[in-house]
Formats: structure tokens, sequence, C-alpha cells
């Protein structure tokens, strides 16, 4: 009945419901841990309101005792929680460390080889550790007992080594500098299947037991372009003789492969561009790998065979490299850098590619031991580099193509036939070749001035035609104004040089630059739009000279025989007409 009116009426006391005697059976045990053993002292007050009435006031009184003794055993309940997480990390704390070593070998099932402190063990592993990550070389977790808990992966850091040898049984074997012995390592279980070859870099374990990581070269990158520079002939002014040389020497063998081959005749393979600086050399060169490449890929199409078994050219390589940049203090370093540029041209060629291998600055890698004088070290590139070129069989293969100021330095060892067949000049430009350069450069899209325009009836073709006529006749004047050098010869000649006799291709790239930063200048300082001036250009050609860096300095003799179409033996002193003292010369350079 008490139970009904309490319902009827919708009073209920604190404690009451289904959900309250849940949750008071669930604190039983905790508010009896407070007590004597076995007693519950939530029990006794559920007796005590069960044998009291309704309406008796001690009810209120129980229920409020009730309540403290539940928070009370929740309290208890948190407190035990805090100090037994409080235990377990007091105990990580005072627990002795696990050492760290390096797995060395897997003997068997359950068992590991390894290198701890120092000393090496046959260690049991952990059976609840994974077969796949033990792995030689790896980093692993042992415990007081020296068993196998757990890995821990490869150690990020460590020395760097270059290898000398890659045995047959796998291992390898190192050269250490400074007089140390070599080294001789096993391979961590991911270095097992990589193909490693001498002179390839190498990352091991800090205690020098095992080879884990081969390191990308970081030098041999950066001379290979993904594909054959997009010049082609046509943006290449003047150098009419040495293009139709060069095009003949490269083209010839492909467009009419049936001729050649009934006369039996050996394609070249290496090709010599020779000339002073800044006359396009690097540009032909570009220009004959784009046009080679093209016409291997259209050849092979057509001729399945034409091949004979190497993998069709899809495309083109092009490694292009300045001769200083091969030179290496280090011994065999510079030895290794030609092996991998070939290296690096014959796997281009097994992906499809026509490579091409562009040296500039030769005679300073390729010279003779006059032209390595200076680098104090033995030649012993020029036998590598010829060992080289005689394992490609054809331009099919690997074409060579070397750039050089100084032909006469570099060892006649490379310039016999059957190495490089084909040695083109590449002279500086005359009047005319001179005019076709400057069309490049000066076209009727650039903004010229109205009055230059006006002045040629109207025309802009007219009108720049006319400036790279007045320009090419303010370079190509004799006149005192234009002196630059006085060369004696063996012969008792004294040739006297001008500005037109020292012109070259970047020299008249240079000056349109200058003429086009002049009108730049106006047009700002002025706020209207400005043309190019006749008169922009002729203070461009005169600054060009004044302050331009075709001048070596006064002691740098060989830089002075660069500049000069005469053999360097011809030649016995060198004067200058410099900074504007036009009626005294100067001795700047005796050569000998």
């Amino acid at each position: 009945m008490g139970d009904h009116r309490a319902t009827d009426s919708g009073i209920h006391q604190p404690g009451q419901g289904s959900d309250r005697q849940d949750s008071t059976r669930g604190a039983r045990t905790g508010a009896g841990q407070g007590l004597g053993a076995g007693i519950d002292p939530l029990a006794l007050i559920e007796q005590c309101l069960e044998s009291f009435p309704e309406e008796d006031p001690r009810r209120n009184i129980l229920y409020k005792l009730r309540h403290a003794v539940m928070l009370e055993a929740a309290s208890h309940q948190q407190r035990e929680a805090e100090f037994k997480k409080l235990s377990e990390v007091t105990a990580k704390l005072t627990a002795p460390a696990n050492r760290i070593g390096i797995l060395l070998e897997i003997p068997g099932e359950g068992l590991a080889r390894i290198l701890v402190g120092g000393a090496e063990y046959y260690a049991n592993v952990d059976p609840r550790v994974e077969a796949g990550d033990l792995k030689i070389g790896a980093q692993i977790l042992v415990n007081d007992a020296y068993a196998v808990i757990k890995t821990l992966g490869y150690d990020r850091n460590g020395p760097i080594l270059k290898l000398a040898e890659a045995m047959p049984d796998g291992r390898l074997r190192f050269e250490q500098e400074m007089g140390r012995q070599p080294l001789i390592l096993q391979r961590s279980t991911d270095l097992a299947g990589i193909e490693l070859k001498a002179g390839d870099e190498v990352r091991i374990d800090p205690t020098f037991r095992i080879a884990i990581e081969k390191l990308a070269d970081r030098t041999s990158g950066k001379h290979l372009l993904d594909e054959v520079p997009k010049i082609t002939w046509e943006q290449i002014g003047g150098q009419r003789e040495a293009i139709a040389a060069i095009r003949k020497a490269v083209e010839y063998p492909l467009l009419h492969a049936k001729t050649f081959e009934q006369f039996k005749f050996s394609q070249p393979k290496g090709f010599l561009l020779y000339g002073p600086p800044g006359c396009g050399k690097t540009l032909i060169g570009q220009a004959a790998a784009g046009s080679l490449s093209k016409l291997m890929g259209q050849s092979q199409q057509d001729d399945a065979k034409a091949s004979g078994g190497r993998p069709p050219v899809t495309s083109g390589a092009f490694l292009h490299v300045k001769g200083p940049e091969i030179l290496n203090m280090w011994l065999g370093e510079s030895e290794r850098m030609v092996r991998d540029l070939f290296a690096q041209a014959r796997a281009r060629r097994k992906a499809g590619a026509l490579p091409f291998i562009f040296i500039d600055e030769a005679e300073s890698v390729l010279g003779t031991r006059r032209a390595m004088r200076s680098f104090n070290i033995s030649n012993t590139l020029v036998p590598m580099f010829c060992s080289e070129m005689d394992g490609i069989e054809s331009l099919h293969d690997v074409v060579i193509i070397l750039a050089s100021n100084r032909p006469d330095l570099i060892d006649p060892a490379v310039l016999r036939p059957g190495r490089i067949d084909r040695k083109i000049k590449v002279a500086r430009p005359n009047r005319e070749a001179s005019a076709e350069i400057l069309k490049v450069y000066l076209t009727e899209a650039l903004p010229l001035d109205q009055a230059v325009i006006a002045k040629r009836g109207g025309e802009p073709r007219q009108a720049v035609a006319s400036l790279i006529d007045e320009t090419i006749e303010a370079i190509f004047k004799r006149t005192d104004e234009n002196r630059l050098l006085s060369v004696r010869l063996r012969n008792g000649q004294n040739n006297v040089l001008y500005r037109g006799d020292l012109v070259s291709g970047a020299i008249l790239s240079s000056i349109v630059q200058r003429a086009k930063e002049q009108a730049i200048e106006r047009t700002i300082q002025s706020g209207t739009p400005a043309g190019l001036l006749a008169e922009d250009l002729f203070e461009a050609v005169a600054e060009e000279f004044r302050q331009g860096e075709m001048l070596p300095p006064d002691d740098a003799a060989e830089e002075w025989l660069k500049l000069l179409d005469h053999h360097p033996e011809q030649v016995v002193g060198i004067s200058s007409f410099r900074r504007g003292r036009q009626s005294e010369e100067r001795l700047v350079s005796q050569i000998i």
C-alpha cells in the first residue's frame, strides 16, 4: 500500500526507483571496504528503510546517510585507481632500462645473433615479435635476459662511405681515407636486392658492421636533363659553315643509311667543336642533339631492324658537364665521375633514350701535361675517358660532343680517329654572320621609336634592317676608337685587332640587351612609351667593349690566347688598348 501511494502521488524519495537501486548495489562493494570485512553498510541501511513505516521521519535521515556512504565509496574507488596508476608509473620509472642492439643474423627459428654494447650474443626471440620485422641491420630492443623483445627499424644516422667493390658473395668492400684499413661489411635485408657498383655512396650503421642504405648521387643527376634541349638550327644565327659541317656528319648517316652501308662507312661517334668563347659551341651541340634524336626516332620507326637489337629511340637525354666540374682533389674521384657519366648515358640508352655527353671546356679535363700542369694531379682521366669511348660502338649508343677554346691542349689520344672523328671549327662571326645573329634579337616585335620608323619609310621591317646595318658598321669600322689588341707573331708581324675581330654571338646578344635597358629606362623616367633608338645600340656597343668581361686579367696569358684565331704557338706577345689609351700600346701579357 505504501509503494502504491508513493507512486500515485508522484513523490519519489532520494534513492527510490530501479536506477537508484542499481547504483546502490554497484556502490556496496566500495562502501563495504570502509567498514569491517563482510559488513555492507548500504545493505543495513536498506534493511532499516524497509522496517520503518513510510511516514517515519527517520527515513529521511537514512536517505541522507545512504547518499553520504555512496559518495564516500565513489571517492574511495577514485583514490584506488589513482594509486594503481601511480604504482604502475613508479614501477616503470624504477625498472632497469632495456638495451638497444643491432641484428646481425637469424641463424634459426626463434634465434638471433645480435650485437649489444660491442659484444655479440646468440639470443632468443620473443614469439610475439613478427618474423617479417626481423631485418638484418635493424635496431632491436633486448631485455635483462638479452632476449629480443621488439624491433626498432633501421638507424637513420651513420657514416657514409664510397663503395670500392661489390663482392660475388654479396658482401661489400670499402676503402677508407687517411690510411685507415679497408672494411668488408654485409648488407642489410633491404639492401640485399639493390644493385651496387664501385663509387656508390652507402650509409652504414654507426657500429661499422652493416651496410644499410644506398644514397642517391648528388652530382650525377644534376648534369642530366630529362629531355634534349629544344634548340633548332634556325635559332642559331651565323655559323653556317659549322652548322653545315656538323649536320653533314650527324644527319647524313641517318638520312642516307643505305648509301653509307654500301660504302661500309663507319658512323662517327664523337665530335669536337672548337673556337673562341661565346660563339655558339654549346648551342650547336644542343641543336645537334635535338636533331639527331629526332632523326633516330624516325629512322627506327621506319625500320624496326635499324636499332640492331637496341631499344628504339623514344626520347633524348642531354648530359651537360663542364670539364672543371669533373676534377676532384680526392684520389680516384675524378675517374669515378667519368665512369658514372658514361654509365648514366648507357642506362638512359637501355631505357630508350639517345644520350648525348656534352663536355664543355674539355681541355681542362682531357688535356695534355701542359694543360693539366696547374692541378697537381696525375693525368689518369685521359686513359679512363679513352677506355670508355672505346666501349661505344657508334652514335646509336652514345654521342660524345666536346667543346673547347684551346683544342691544342687536348690530348692527341682523345682526338684520334675512332674516338673524336669530326673536328669542327666554330669561328667568330664576320659582318654577314653578325647581321644574322642580330636578326635573332632585333625583330619587328620590339617597340621601335616612331622617328626611327618614319626615317626608314614608315616600314618597321626596313627600320629594323637599318638598325642592324648601322650597328654592324659601328662594330666593324676600322678606327682608332675600335682598336683592342696588338698581337705579335713569331714571324715578326704585328697585327692590330679591332672590335669586329673579337666579336661573338654572346657579345652581340649583350649589346642588344644593353640597348633595351636604355629604352626601358627612358620609358620609366618619362612616363610615356619610348621605343628603341639607333643611339641606344651605339652606346651599348661602346659600353660592352669598355666595361664588358671579354678581356681577361693582364696576367692570364692562357686566357688571352683563347680570344685569338691565331695558333698559340705562333703568338709571341699581346698588347692591349684599354681604358681609352688609343695612341699608346701597353704590354699586358708576354707569352714567351
